[in-house]
């Protein structure tokens, strides 16, 4: 089975659900669990007027600090081994790129990720990291879907929120 397992995580619910996934993978005896979070300071509103980007980069470090304790404190509980790691985004390495980078750094033999399964103009737009991870990768990437939490909530009944 697989032994080191990266998940990329960003505070979402859906990258919650491949955490989730990827904890329940890493509870065999040995394996590793490294979650990571990109910094992703998009330079889109660097030039508008009154833009201050470090505000938006410290919310961004702030949220990872969180992600780090709580996702920490989650896997002490499940007795699993490893803690997040953090990097951050620039012109040169996109996201996709820095969780390939981060997977072959780690030695991972496996890939979790949540996708939000955008389809058509959305998807095109907005572009999807999930797939261009599947696409450059070398070793196995297993996709959550966001769609898997609402029919977790058809058959219990309830909210998962």
């Amino acid at each position: 089975m697989y032994t080191r397992i990266l998940v990329a995580v960003d505070g979402s619910h859906t990258s919650r659900r491949a955490f989730d996934a990827a904890l329940t993978l890493a509870a065999t005896p040995g394996a590793v669990l490294q979650p990571f979070y990109v910094i992703e300071n998009t330079p889109l509103y660097f030039e508008a007027p009154g833009y201050d980007p470090s505000v938006l980069r410290g919310q961004l470090v702030e949220q990872g600090n969180e992600l780090a304790a709580e996702l920490g404190q989650t896997m002490r509980e499940r007795g699993v081994a490893g803690e997040l790691v953090t990097a951050e985004a620039s012109s040169l390495d996109d996201v996709p790129t820095l969780v390939l980078k981060a997977a072959d750094t780690f030695g991972a033999d496996l890939v979790v990720m949540g996708t939000h399964g955008r389809r058509g103009f959305q998807r095109l737009i907005l572009g999807s990291v999930a797939e261009r991870c599947v696409r450059q990768s070398t070793l196995p990437v297993l996709l959550i879907p966001s769609a898997a939490s609402h029919e977790d909530e058809a058959k219990t009944g309830g909210t998962t929120d």
